[in-house]
């Protein structure tokens, strides 16, 4: 029986997703013990990091294998800017700056923005765990620092554009199975993407140093 490249993919770094969910800024974030300005360093991080990659999207939105994975409906970048407005206020431009790790981040999409399994490992590492995961973030969140779908503070995690999530996902899967590449390709994806989850799990710890340091 032939595993899916979906499955290989999802098996081959599970490891690093479990890594990357127990950080412990999450834990600390899940469990109610940061201040709402303490949230807003991740939601500038992942504004640093959603330009990039969206960005890269719309670049490679024309190319055959690359853009059966450009979804406009998934941009984030207006959604990161209304949940930053919700926690800064307006002036929330001049309270963000990226983080070295973010930095690093950012550097590693734009240098496989030209590589369509570049893209494609970061937009799989990003999106579906946002589609899955951050969903139940989404309702902590909201229970936490009482925003309200759609009212800035947690938009990024609402994906209403898409409809259903479970057939999105599954949809996304199906690509991912149907693309045409040699095992060399598969490998190099594969570790594109446990390098993808590395650099956002050091984003997040860095995040965690940011708020001890300022205790």
């Amino acid at each position: 029986m032939v595993t899916s490249f979906s499955e290989t993919l999802k098996s081959a770094t599970w490891g690093d997703h479990e890594s990357a969910e127990s950080e412990s800024y999450l834990t600390e974030l899940m469990a109610g013990r940061l201040a709402p300005q303490e949230y807003g360093e991740m939601v500038a991080q992942h504004y640093f990091a959603y330009v990039a990659l969206d960005g890269a999207a719309r670049g490679l939105a024309g190319h055959p294998m690359a853009g059966r994975f450009v979804f406009p409906e998934l941009y984030r970048e207006q959604a990161l800017e209304r949940d930053l407005h919700a926690v800064y206020g307006p002036a929330w431009r001049d309270r963000i700056a990226p983080s070295p790790a973010t930095r690093t981040l950012v550097a590693r999409i734009d240098q496989v923005a030209n590589w369509p399994g570049g893209y494609i490992a970061h937009h799989y590492t990003r999106y579906m765990g946002d589609l899955s995961g951050g969903q139940f973030i989404r309702q902590e969140l909201q229970k936490i620092y009482g925003y309200t779908k759609g009212g800035g503070g947690v938009d990024f995690y609402v994906f209403d554009e898409v409809g259903s999530l479970p057939r999105f996902k599954n949809e996304y899967r199906a690509r991912l199975d149907a693309l045409d590449l040699d095992e060399r390709e598969r490998q190099r994806i594969i570790r594109e993407v446990r390098l993808a989850y590395q650099l956002n799990t050091e984003v997040l710890a860095e995040l965690l140093d940011v708020v001890k340091a300022a205790a």
